[in-house]
């Protein structure tokens, strides 16, 4: 019930913030003076912005499981599928959330957690990862994907992710409006080609700002989840090791739908501006100063 008021009031935030910075613009009598109509404008870039965040994030248990293949473990009878249901679960008792589906999947080492509803979740590790580690740092792993479950990260991501859409489809189009009516001295009835250039090239140059800060966002969830690792393991060590651990690995590509929430990946360069997850080596350095 929370994320969903959560989700309520963000739209409405949205919509008051978008509405009031036209306001102070000047911004709304000149689109009412050349006929663009705010309320519709900012009606379309909500059902834009939230259309696709929210539609990713209520098909992104099923999309997961048919992008990796995964297989539901929760009922094998297998002695390792048993020890790794029974970590979620006790992690999942713990933590205070419903009992997630568990699955295992091939591919390198990695892991992750996904779902709409903290309390139906997915969550799964990759055979690589059980091939290379010992069981307390595969336990860690699994706490980190719990936590992400817990914390409700999935539902912060999409609301984070809706917010800068949002921004990005409205802001593109009253200033792909101003460039036409004004700049290009536009005086024909609807838009020209202005407006169109304009727009598309916002909505690019736009799109990559709002991904930076989707992306700082989440590395900032990253280092949330790494300690509820520890919490929920009751000690730091194990969490740290198995970061370790990873470090030295390929952690693999997973599939973009289930990718932010991955234990691990690697960024470098320029793209670390674009990488969801944090260096490991700034993941254990604030997990032994905090």
């Amino acid at each position: 019930m929370k994320r969903i008021v959560l989700f309520l009031v963000t739209n409405l935030a949205v919509m008051l913030v978008l509405g009031l910075a036209v306001h102070l613009l000047g911004l709304n009598r000149f689109i009412t003076a050349q006929g663009l109509n705010l309320g519709q404008l900012l009606g379309f870039a909500l059902i834009m912005g939230f259309g696709g965040a929210i539609i990713s994030l209520l098909i992104s248990k099923p999309m997961a499981k048919w992008s990796t293949k995964a297989q539901i473990i929760n009922d094998s009878p297998d002695p390792t599928h048993r020890w790794i249901v029974g970590t979620v679960q006790g992690f999942a008792q713990k933590a205070g959330i419903g009992m997630p589906e568990v699955a295992i999947y091939d591919g390198e080492p990695n892991a992750f957690a996904t779902g709409a509803f903290k309390n139906s979740a997915l969550v799964a590790v990759s055979t690589g990862l059980l091939q290379s580690m010992n069981r307390e740092e595969v336990e860690a792993v699994i706490g980190h994907e719990v936590a992400h479950v817990a914390n409700g990260d999935m539902v912060t991501m999409t609301l984070i992710q809706g917010v800068m859409n949002t921004f990005v489809v409205f802001l593109s189009r009253v200033i792909g409006y101003f460039v036409d009516r004004v700049i290009l001295k536009n005086d024909r009835d609807g838009v020209g080609i202005g407006y169109y250039v304009t727009t598309i090239v916002l909505d690019i140059v736009l799109g990559v700002l709002a991904s930076i800060i989707v992306a700082w966002f989440s590395r900032q969830r990253e280092y949330r989840a790494d300690k509820g690792a520890a919490d929920l393991m009751g000690r730091k060590q194990p969490m740290i090791n198995a970061l370790a651990r990873l470090g030295g690995m390929d952690p693999g590509q997973l599939p973009q739908a289930v990718a932010t929430m991955g234990i691990s990946s690697r960024p470098s360069g320029l793209m670390a501006l674009f990488s969801s997850h944090p260096p490991i080596e700034d993941r254990i350095r604030a997990l032994q100063q905090g």
